[in-house]
């Protein structure tokens, strides 16, 4: 301020009423404004900014579609990149064992992440034991705790180590549905034993001991986590009908190739003169969750990458990025990521799904999204027009100033390409049920995938060689804090 400047800095701060009047007149001289204040008021902003060109320029069909099976739905829970992965992956199996439809549990890795972010988040405690709390690296370890959210590195870490299970092995509970009082006072425990952690080495107990303590401490975990979700099977019975097969020799083939107990299919129909169900019957008994992941999963979940496309002059592409403090399950370690330009991000994403492979992918779900619809466009959502208001956020600026990080994983299954090859709308299977979107799933323009879309999930096959090679490269290390990624939930 100049020395005979007598204005007062708090009313150069101030919203004055003149101003305030200035703009209701500016406002109120507008008739569109009127219209699209009755509109946003009446139905709400996304209703009122619905602009059905943009409905009309993305049909539901595609050029390339894989068949799923039936919709899923992670209800009131955070538990999106689980429900996605599982979805990856039944596809595969279903379409290898040659059934009408298939579900995994959700919730039996729900209890084993729960239990795997408990036990890290009290590892991560014990070595940042000389960090005062106020730390940006301890707020940081101490903000999510065993929150629901996640990546598919986390799914992966979990199903190798604890496998897989059909959803009638460990179905849903009350508390995998809504996991909100569960995971609050889980996380208050948590927090009450980092806090008891830290007290006793300040007062000088060794590191032995207080591990001794950090064992006591996961007994109860185990013990809250059986109590609101159920103890896990250690081994289930799996029996399951196949869609069969009018060619017998090519049904003796395959009963030979799956080395499991399948009944022979007596006629074409399927059907027995009485009513019986006579398709080929997958009978197992007694299996462990691993075995069954290893007997029936078709695809080795370890054979995939995340590629991520964050144009941030942060984040040159053609590196590989690691996260610090962002794995759930402690020794599988943080969450990695390979940053590749858009061309090479899209080529995979079209590549994956035209050999027949389903895809994992994070996006912000939010912007520019119908959800009722189904629709992710920013030509459909014209909040530009009701607002009178140009949004010009790139996807640099976007990822940088956290407004559009990914907050929300789907799966990929299906693509329309054009005469030229080029995409112009994407399939997209959502976990939010079937009465969410189009019986459950929505459509994506090319431009909002091109703009929202930050992850995808590539077997190494589908990549090109340039990308391989990164992957022989040591990781850059980024603080959590750093713009790149979310856990989705």
């Amino acid at each position: 301020m100049a020395k005979n400047d007598t204005t007062n800095p708090a009313d150069s701060k101030a919203l004055r009423p003149e101003q305030l009047h200035e703009f209701s007149q500016r406002f109120n001289a507008d008739r569109a404004n009127a219209v699209a204040a009755n509109a946003a008021t009446s139905v709400g902003v996304l209703k009122a900014a619905t602009d059905y060109h943009g409905v009309r320029a993305l049909p539901r069909d595609f050029s390339i579609e894989l068949k799923q099976g039936s919709i899923t739905n992670q209800e009131h829970s955070g538990r999106c990149w689980m429900f996605a992965s599982l979805n990856t992956l039944r596809y595969e199996l279903m379409h290898r064992w040659k059934l009408e439809d298939f579900e995994f549990s959700g919730s039996y890795l729900f209890f084993w992440d729960a239990i795997e972010k408990s036990n890290t988040y009290l590892e991560n405690v014990l070595a940042t034991l000389d960090e005062p709390t106020d730390s940006r690296v301890f707020e940081i370890i101490n903000d999510t705790v065993a929150d629901d959210g996640g990546w598919w590195q986390m799914f992966v870490a979990l199903v190798n180590k604890y496998g897989l299970v059909p959803k009638s092995a460990y179905p849903e509970s009350a508390n995998s549905r809504n996991s909100d009082a569960f995971k609050q006072y889980l996380n208050t425990k948590l927090r009450e034993f980092a806090a008891d952690l830290r007290d006793r080495h300040a007062a000088g107990e060794s590191l032995e001991a207080l591990r001794a303590a950090k064992t006591e401490d996961m007994a109860t975990v185990y013990r809250i986590c059986c109590i609101a979700l159920g103890e896990p099977p250690e081994r289930f019975d799996f029996l399951a009908r196949t869609k069969g097969d009018d060619d017998a020799d090519s049904k003796k083939t395959a009963d030979k190739s799956s080395n499991t107990t399948v009944d022979a299919q007596p006629d074409k129909d399927s059907k027995g003169e009485d009513g019986r169900d006579d398709r080929p019957q997958i009978r197992e008994y007694g299996i462990t969750p691993l075995e069954f992941m290893h007997k029936y999963v078709p695809v080795d979940v370890n054979d995939a990458v995340t590629l991520c496309n964050a144009p941030m002059t942060r984040t040159p592409f053609g590196k590989r990025y690691r996260i610090k403090w962002t794995a759930n399950v402690a020794e599988a370690g943080d969450m990695e990521f390979v940053n590749v330009p858009l061309d090479v991000f899209r080529k995979a994403a079209i590549d994956q799904l035209s050999a027949g492979h389903p895809i994992w992918f994070a996006c912000d779900c939010m912007q520019f999204s119908l959800r009722d619809a189904g629709i992710f466009d920013r030509g459909t959502v014209r909040v530009d027009q009701l607002f009178d208001t140009e949004f010009t956020f790139d996807k640099s600026q976007g990822l940088e100033y956290w407004d559009s990080a990914s907050n929300h994983a789907m799966t990929l299954t299906g693509v329309n390409l054009d005469a030229d090859g080029k995409p112009n709308r994407w399939k997209v299977e959502n976990s939010w049920g079937k009465d969410a979107g189009k019986d459950g799933y929505y459509v994506a323009s090319a431009d909002w995938f091109d703009r929202f879309v930050t992850e995808l999930i590539i077997r190494k096959e589908y990549l090109d060689e340039a990308t391989k090679a990164i992957l022989e490269t040591e990781p850059v290390d980024i603080e959590p804090w750093q713009p790149l990624t979310h856990r989705c939930d």
